[in-house]
């Protein structure tokens, strides 16, 4: 069933809706992909160790089920790793909420550190530590263990399970200890640490959320394929130091970039330790950790729940371990077979077609409070334009603020519009800010969200798992070609999230592995959840990961905003939820609609 609650910020009334299937604790999603608690006031002023616990065993599954949570047959420890796969893990009762520090009282979590390769091809050389959090099942018979990863590439799982009753339903916290872990280069594990603080998260910092019961605005922060966390300014918008930005040339667009990601790799290659670790963050490197963390929890088989980038960790892991592939969902899906032009197309058209929906529901009245008004007039075309005109009417004369040495520029504008753009169900308040930035030219609210939903990301970390992931391609003729290609299909955001290549490229830490389709012949099967109006990973790419792997099932949700488990109704829910306790897939094609 659903409740909706409503709730007074700024003299806006906004309804939440709560999908309560479950008897148990209501939950407020972390982010991977929404706003955190942070936004909100804001708006106001987004062991076990190896063979501890016990499995039951488990029934025989039906047809087209996964297998047992916990087989029978004993996984295969890789040659050479032995020593990685066997080491003793010391869980310690730690604080709730905060991080990995240790507490006198049992709180339901605990954390432990392990050591991993900083090479796997070269096990005997230098280690470093990934950082795990769990929160303990709470039900009378545990079903094993569900790692969760919520995507980025650079958000913590430490802190995502820190929201578990937000984050996943009360039938999931019953029947699972919950594993968040801190992928290799990110927050508790060995970080990358950059001397401005970009590679670091701040504490409490205003992550983008996914999970049940998501009472927030929903994925704001910024996610995967080329949509930074917290964009190097001056290589989102080059013309920020002075001009127009249809007045600079594409070298000289080329050359800011080039100079502001040298600069930024600079600065982290000198404070990140060991040194080598910027060539060690790739996804293959995180999934083999994920299958060292996976045999000390005890487990035969991985149970994991990744949504956007943590959707290709998971399909990734099921390529190169199949027979150690429990039960996955992959919610949001990255398609593994393209290029970095390729995604950075895929989502600037996603985006704008996003809001071309949202103008649509502004000016229909669906994305407006009681009181409000939508300032964008006429058809959706000139609603849109209007965006536009906005964004660059700001770049030329900075709108004003409450605060007399803070104003706002297009870029910021376009910023937000874009993270809200994430989730559907708070479009009132990006409504509210632009009728405040358009009626009377004033971008104080505009402002306020900026600073929460551009928090909780790292740009450094984003790049040096993806430029590793994805080789760089073609040349300044292929890239100016491909960059007027991207103005052209997304004239609001194709210019921020363009020339991708060119940005790896002068990072410099680049891979050599093609994309390519993932079949993981042999896994279990894995479920990919895809939202239609999707903009930050299309509903396009999760029916590509569904078709290419060899086990994959798709559950559709139709829908507006990034992810659909925990926003989407309890018609998913209960499609997930099922799945992973047990092991029964949703039937073949199965919709569900907006609101179920």
């Amino acid at each position: 069933m659903t409740r909706t609650r409503p709730f007074t910020v700024c003299n806006i009334t906004v309804m939440k809706n709560s999908v309560i299937e479950f008897s148990g604790p209501r939950r407020v999603a972390p982010g991977h992909r929404r706003v955190s608690a942070g936004v909100l006031a804001a708006v106001a002023g987004v062991c076990l160790g190896v063979g501890a616990g016990v499995v039951p065993a488990a029934a025989v599954p039906a047809v087209g089920s996964a297998p047992a949570v916990a087989a029978l047959s004993k996984a295969a420890v890789p040659k050479g790793l032995e020593s990685f796969y066997g080491q003793k893990v010391e869980w310690y009762d730690c604080v709730a909420t905060g991080g990995m520090e240790k507490s006198a009282e049992k709180t339901g979590f605990q954390c432990a550190k392990v050591k991993v390769p900083l090479d796997y091809s070269k096990p005997d050389g230098q280690t470093i530590e990934i950082a795990m959090k769990k929160h303990l099942a709470t039900g009378s018979t545990r079903q094993g263990t569900l790692f969760v990863n919520p995507g980025g590439p650079g958000y913590s799982g430490v802190e995502m399970v820190e929201n578990n009753e937000t984050e996943f339903s009360p039938t999931l916290n019953q029947a699972y200890d919950i594993i968040g872990f801190d992928p290799r280069g990110v927050g508790s594990s060995t970080p990358i640490t950059c001397g401005d603080g970009a590679g670091q998260q701040p504490a409490n910092a205003a992550q983008g959320r996914m999970g049940v019961n998501d009472s927030q605005p929903g994925s704001l922060a910024a996610d995967v394929a080329g949509d930074d966390p917290t964009p190097f300014r001056d290589a989102e918008n080059p013309a920020a130091d002075g001009g127009a930005e249809a007045n600079v040339g594409f070298p000289t667009l080329i050359e800011e970039i080039t100079k502001d990601f040298k600069q930024e790799e600079a600065n982290c290659a000198a404070h990140t330790k060991p040194a080598g670790l910027l060539d060690h963050v790739d996804t293959v490197s995180v999934a083999r950790d994920l299958d060292v963390l996976r045999a000390l929890s005890g487990d035969q088989k991985l149970n994991f729940l990744g949504f956007s980038y943590g959707t290709y960790l998971g399909a990734t892991y099921a390529e190169l371990f199949p027979a150690n592939t429990g039960r996955l969902v992959l919610d949001g899906a990255v398609d593994p077979s393209l290029s970095l032009g390729d995604r950075a197309s895929g989502q600037a058209q996603g985006f704008e077609t996003a809001l071309r929906t949202y103008v649509q529901q502004c000016q229909s009245g669906q994305a407006v409070q009681e009181g409000q008004s939508c300032p964008l007039t006429g058809d959706a075309d000139a609603g849109v334009q209007q965006v536009r005109t906005l964004i660059s009417s700001a770049d030329q004369t900075p709108l004003k603020t409450s605060d007399p040495n803070v104003t706002v520029d297009g870029s910021t504008i376009r910023s937000v519009v874009r993270r809200f753009l994430y989730t559907s169900e708070y479009w009132s308040f990006l409504t509210y800010a632009l009728d405040q930035a358009i009626t009377q030219k004033d971008g104080s609210y505009i402002q306020v969200l900026y600073g929460k939903v551009t928090a909780g990301g790292s740009a450094p970390t984003f790049y040096a798992v993806n430029c590793l992931d994805i080789p760089v391609q073609g040349d300044m003729t292929s890239w100016e070609k491909e960059y007027q290609q991207i103005l052209q299909s997304s004239p609001t955001f194709g210019a921020s999230l363009g020339n991708q290549d060119a940005r790896c490229q002068a990072w410099g830490h680049n891979g050599t592995r093609k994309p390519a389709p993932i079949h993981a012949k042999g896994a279990a099967p894995i479920l990919v959840v895809g939202t239609t109006g999707d903009p930050a990973t299309p509903y396009a790419w999760s029916q590509a990961l569904a078709d290419q792997l060899e086990s994959g099932r798709l559950l559709t949700w139709e829908g507006n905003g990034h992810t659909a488990y925990g926003r989407a109704g309890a018609c998913v829910q209960k499609a997930v939820d099922t799945y992973l306790i047990s092991g029964t897939v949703p039937k073949e094609g199965l919709t569900c609609k907006n609101g179920q």
